[in-house]
């Protein structure tokens, strides 16, 4: 045990405990004593085998599919914590689920992102460190601090050490043309847009490209991949127009229904995916690589432990 983290607790649930062991081996310390099983019923129950009264307690737990379940989890988890009497409870959630709905995009709508929020603070958590959530404003449904850890400079750098020539940063659509220029800023390329309309979820059409892309490495970015219609739309937009190749990248592979069929059919050349969340076996390509933010976390955990800045992280 490092003596510097005498008071330093690190929890898992059933999402990510591969993450979860990487992040505490970085830090020198052990995942803490825990179960996270189900009753006969469906019901989730969770047993924590050790003290944490006064202690500053992570919880490492993305809410991915089942998405319901691993919620649960984390809430349950951060309860029993809250009633053990826990000085500090943070929830580490490195894919934040259900903040595609952000807003009222029609009547009628709920806004999940806030429900969710509702529900981590009343379980009783005191900070939640997340990574590249879906839209910014998130942030500010919680009153509680929020640590929001940017995947961009770690996709930066490694498109950097591939040393492409004649590269531009495409955005598959208008909502992330912020993070295209961003990290075209930081390859020192141009940019192009892809302009689409998605006549339903899940579904997307490809209307048009603005920029200059022929003849040129296209790097397609986006915060997650999810069916992977629209990258893979954009992909095949950007080669009938004349790019030379195109790569594309993300924080969070969700990849779900058709997504392996999709990419394995696209002209994506490579597909690099940060592990904010569990991929399994079957759902991985040859083309796709993958990318621990381990590091990261740890290093943001001990910051936050020791009242240090996260965001010079990232400067």
């Amino acid at each position: 045990m490092n003596k510097v983290f005498s008071d330093l607790k690190l929890f898992t649930c059933n999402a990510h405990p591969e993450l979860a062991n990487e992040i505490a081996e970085l830090m020198g310390i052990k995942v803490g004593k825990s179960t996270v099983n189900k009753f006969s019923d469906g019901e989730i129950q969770v047993s924590i085998w050790e003290s944490v009264r006064d202690c500053d307690v992570y919880v490492v737990q993305p809410t991915c599919a089942p998405v319901n379940d691993h919620l649960m989890e984390l809430l349950i988890m951060i309860d029993a914590l809250k009633r053990a009497s826990a000085g500090r409870i943070n929830a580490v959630i490195p894919y934040y689920g259900y903040a595609r709905q952000d807003r009222k995009a029609k009547a009628r709508d709920p806004i999940t992102a806030k429900l969710v929020a509702n529900l981590i603070q009343a379980a009783g958590a005191d900070r939640v460190i997340s990574m590249d959530l879906h839209a910014n404003q998130i942030q500010g449904y919680f009153d509680i601090p929020v640590d929001h850890l940017l995947g961009l400079p770690i996709l930066t750098k490694y498109f950097k050490e591939k040393n492409l020539d004649n590269v531009v940063v495409v955005s598959p659509d208008h909502g992330s043309v912020t993070r295209a220029r961003n990290i075209a800023e930081r390859l020192d390329a141009p940019i192009a847009i892809v302009d689409k309309r998605r006549p339903e979820p899940n579904k997307s059409e490809i209307m048009n490209i603005i920029g200059d892309i022929d003849g040129k490495n296209c790097i397609l970015l986006d915060d997650m991949i999810d069916t992977a219609g629209t990258i893979c739309n954009a992909a095949s937009a950007l080669i009938e127009l004349g790019a030379k190749n195109v790569y594309a990248c993300a924080t969070h592979g969700v990849l779900s229904g058709p997504a392996k069929e999709r990419l394995e059919k696209s002209p994506i050349q490579e597909l690099v995916l940060l592990n904010t969340l569990p991929i399994d076996d079957e759902k991985k390509l040859d083309k796709m690589t993958f990318i621990s933010v381990g590091p990261i976390f740890s290093e943001v955990i001990t910051r936050v432990y020791q009242g240090g800045s996260v965001s010079t992280l990232f400067d």
